[in-house]
């Protein structure tokens, strides 16, 4: 019965781990999967999918025998350590100073260009 628990323990623990970190809304670790999006790398897509999936197994003892139960806590410990290392502020803040950055170049250039154009009208 412990091996039974065990995938449900992992996606409800990820589930909650993808929640706190990331912000990620939804029931269950599928909802948060689907509503993740660009959020998540593929390979995390991919691990978190196959403990989802796991869990869904779980219930069923002649198909729990095609799950690898270690490569399933591997999966579980790349996910945590990729998602305890995501620093959503920091992406935030790199996006919009991006954001400031294109801007900023842009309004150069066409400052850069209004000038020539004064330049070569003769105004200047």
């Amino acid at each position: 019965m412990g091996t039974v628990r065990g995938p449900e323990a992992l996606a409800a623990s990820l589930a909650d781990v993808f929640e706190k970190k990331l912000k990620l809304k939804g029931d269950g670790l599928e909802a948060k999967l689907a509503g993740g999006g660009a959020k998540l790398p593929e390979w995390v897509q991919a691990e978190a999918g196959a403990i989802a999936e796991a869990a869904a197994l779980a219930h069923h003892p002649k198909l729990w025998m095609r799950v690898d139960e270690g490569a399933l806590e591997a999966g579980y410990k790349r996910c945590v350590r990729w998602a305890k290392g995501v620093d959503l502020k920091a992406e935030r803040r790199g996006k919009v100073l991006d954001w400031a950055a294109g801007t900023a170049f842009n309004l150069l250039i066409v400052i850069a260009a209004f000038i020539g154009y004064l330049v070569w009208s003769g105004h200047v």
